[in-house]
């Protein structure tokens, strides 16, 4: 899927991304696929939907 990263708290490493479903999935620093855990507000990414703890996060972020 592709989105938008709308929130990102570096501190606690917490985000999430608008999908183009409009859809809001939130993530964790360590779904970001090139390591660097973190990224901008704004980055437009790809990323996959992946069921976890009750509901649907981003997984594996990549900045295209």
């Amino acid at each position: 899927m592709h989105g938008v990263v709308v929130e990102f708290d570096e501190a606690a490493g917490l985000g999430a991304v608008d999908g183009d479903d409009g859809t809001r999935y939130d993530f964790h620093c360590v779904e970001i696929a090139d390591g660097t855990r973190a990224i901008p507000v704004g980055a437009h990414v790809t990323f996959r939907p992946l069921p976890k703890l009750g509901r649907i996060e981003a997984a594996a972020l990549e900045r295209p």
